[in-house]
């Protein structure tokens, strides 16, 4: 795993690559609109995720996540994006507790890119300070991380 970042203060990057050894096509395929699937497979992270508006397959659903972040129950209300040609999704928070108390924007992009087994998953989480003396969202980061490796786990054992 690598972490990176970027900084300008008005829109600013946070990123890391994970390798995955799980089939890349399936792991897109739960990422993108099998939202259901990630409590089943990153329990200790993910409680519940239940749609909004819309369906689980379609870009422009609205999702509502539950998750746990060091040892707080957080909420997520996102709106999802899929581009199934560049193997891209990208979940763009709404509402949510904690997340969007920092920060006035946040975005979280995966790219799945394919290998002849497994693959590379890159997240990448966009974000804007609400005060420049926030922290940069790096656990969100990591708990992203955590829950790529989980499902790719998930996923080893099918």
């Amino acid at each position: 795993m690598a972490l990176s970042g970027a900084s300008n203060y008005k829109a600013e990057t946070v990123e890391a690559e994970v390798e995955i050894k799980s089939n890349s096509g399936k792991l897109f395929k739960l990422i993108s609109n099998q939202h259901h699937d990630v409590p089943k497979a990153s329990s200790d992270n993910v409680h519940d995720v239940a749609v909004h508006e819309g369906d689980w397959e379609t870009s422009g659903s609205v999702k509502l996540w539950k998750y746990t972040l060091d040892g707080n129950v957080e909420t997520l209300k996102e709106k999802v994006e899929i581009d199934e040609a560049n193997k891209l999704v990208s979940l763009t928070a709404l509402e949510g507790s904690h997340v969007l108390e920092k920060y006035k924007s946040c975005k979280i992009i995966f790219q799945v890119t394919p290998k002849s087994e497994g693959g590379l998953v890159k997240i990448t989480l966009g974000y804007q300070r609400l005060n420049e003396n926030d922290p940069p969202p790096h656990k969100y980061l990591r708990f992203l991380v955590n829950v790529i490796q989980d499902i790719d786990a998930h996923l080893l054992k099918e």
